[in-house]
């Protein structure tokens, strides 16, 4: 079952300028020493980190409540399966926000799907409801 989908599109150029001008202030504020340490091995960390950007924004409109309600930034992160697959990890308000939407006996499952073209990164969030003890592969 749905819960909620989020879309979003990221200038990679927008944050390479603030990569530019904030540095690390940009970069601890928004994004989880996971999120930092995958987009710094990367040929180019700005798509890595706009891919992030958009990945949080979109899930935060899935979430139905963007950053407000005590959602942050660092409350979202993406992770990533075995297999490579993006899929988003919350804690704090936005982990609170999404047990908020889970009916009784089902868990919450968060796919993700990024994409980048320079100079755009693309991000769309799905939050499904499954079946306590269904494994992530049999969840669709």
């Amino acid at each position: 079952m749905i819960i909620g989908i989020g879309i979003d599109l990221c200038d990679i150029r927008r944050v390479e300028k603030t990569l530019q001008r904030f540095g690390r202030r940009f970069i601890e504020r928004i994004y989880a020493e996971s999120e930092q340490s995958k987009a710094e091995r990367r040929s180019r960390p700005a798509a890595s980190y706009a891919q992030g950007f958009a990945s949080k924004e979109a899930c935060a409109k899935a979430l139905g409540t963007g950053f407000r309600q005590g959602i942050f930034w660092r409350d979202m992160v993406v992770a990533n399966h075995p297999t490579g697959q993006p899929y988003m990890v919350l804690s704090g308000g936005a982990q609170k926000r999404l047990q908020s939407l889970i009916p009784p006996g089902m868990e919450p499952r968060i796919d993700v799907s990024q994409t980048d073209e320079y100079p755009m990164a693309q991000a769309v969030v799905i939050i499904s409801a499954v079946p306590h003890g269904v494994p992530q592969d049999d969840a669709s």
